[in-house]
């Protein structure tokens, strides 16, 4: 993974288990996929994935790689989790550090990407156990019942996009 300062400087690279159990600030993509009904297209973590396995989340997530910028981060993770071909643009970038499971942390400076479709997914299952596409009033219900349902980083920025996404 590529290690970042507050200003999305690059100042290293370091393998993903190592950087996430020794809590460094690292580089991350998340990509939201909504579609011409405004529904959102959400996964659920395969349940072998490293952390945060079983839960819900945005359409895919990632880290780039040494050399890759967030924009092909973005594309390439949203073919290889989820089968699909979108244009997507970079709406805001954030940072954020919590404790997840497995004794580890994330603290990622989060690109955030949108971007338009109504192709059906052709799921990697050794990366998404499940999918949905889902109005935005009905997640908000659900979060407000169940948030435990959801990784963190999906609850960080479900709000933030749906901004962008009402204009």
């Amino acid at each position: 993974m590529i290690l970042v300062d507050e200003n999305d400087r690059e100042i290293g690279t370091m393998e993903k288990m190592e950087a996430h159990r020794k809590a460094l600030l690292h580089r991350a993509v998340s990509v939201f996929i909504v579609n011409s009904k405004g529904e959102w297209l959400l996964q659920q973590r395969a349940l072998d994935k490293y952390h945060s396995n079983g839960l819900w989340t945005n359409t895919c997530c990632s880290h780039p790689r040494p050399g890759e910028t967030s924009q092909e981060t973005a594309l390439r993770r949203l073919h290889e989790e989820m089968g699909m071909y979108a244009k997507l643009k970079e709406i805001f970038h954030f940072i954020y550090r919590e404790p997840i499971d497995n004794k580890l942390t994330e603290y990622e400076l989060d690109h955030v990407f949108v971007g338009i479709s109504d192709e059906q997914p052709n799921i990697n299952t050794n990366e998404v156990l499940n999918w949905k596409y889902v109005a935005y009033s009905e997640l908000k219900k659900d979060i407000g019942k169940a948030p435990e349902k959801y990784t963190v980083w999906f609850l960080k920025i479900v709000e933030r996009v749906n901004e962008y996404l009402k204009k």
